[in-house]
């Protein structure tokens, strides 16, 4: 398949954030990435589900949900119920982690599953099977603008070779650090979606930024 660009709203500018929104509605992206922050499993804290209800009001592409809190299912119809069509949730924060994917599932949302650098590709052998997508952490999550740990293309082809069996169709995200410079290697190792924050806002052009990152 075709990899799919994600550019995360995180590095857009909040003051201007329809504006943002309709550029991202008007370039080669494929979803609008929404990290969703709770300053207790990330030291940051960043959207709640008014923002997510606005961005989704002004959205023509796919919301691609990233939960980083504790206890996400708690939360899972209210953001649903605000506009998210696939919701990400942490390995590390899910102990009952099919039972969560089920309810996403349920709720009609593409259901998918983060870890965080530290977290060894293994822990989702048996959860794989029913997973739309995997999100990889690429840096340690909480804030946008890190460098790109480069262990993360060992844990793609890891992850690539344990899912061809049990889930070959399965989606392999990245979040941290993707730029023009490392996602033709992200693609040559198994990857097929991205998430870009800095690298697409912090660029003059931004609609050429994403281009660049559709045709590497």
């Amino acid at each position: 398949m075709n990899h799919l660009i994600a550019p995360s709203i995180l590095a857009a500018d909040f003051a201007n954030l329809q504006r943002d929104i309709e550029m991202i509605n008007n370039s080669e992206a494929d979803w609008i990435h929404v990290d969703i922050m709770d300053g207790m499993f990330v030291p940051n804290i960043s959207f709640g589900f008014p923002v997510v209800s606005a961005v989704k009001k002004h959205a023509t592409k796919p919301l691609d949900v990233h939960l980083m809190i504790v206890d996400p299912d708690r939360y899972l119809k209210a953001f649903k119920d605000a506009g998210a069509d696939s919701i990400t949730v942490h390995q590390e924060t899910c102990p009952h982690l099919h039972r969560t994917i089920q309810a996403i599932k349920q709720l009609g949302c593409k259901a998918a599953v983060a870890i965080n650098p530290a977290t060894p590709v293994s822990t989702l052998d048996d959860i794989l099977a029913d997973l739309d997508m995997v999100l990889i952490m690429s840096v340690n999550p909480g804030f946008g603008g890190q460098h790109f740990i480069e262990n993360t293309y060992k844990k793609i082809k890891e992850l690539r070779t344990l899912s061809a069996e049990k889930n070959p169709g399965l989606l392999i995200e990245i979040d941290g650090g993707v730029d023009a410079n490392n996602i033709t290697k992200l693609i040559e190792v198994g990857a097929n979606v991205f998430v870009a924050g800095t690298s697409v806002f912090s660029s003059a052009n931004q609609v050429a930024a994403i281009s660049k990152l559709k045709h590497p």
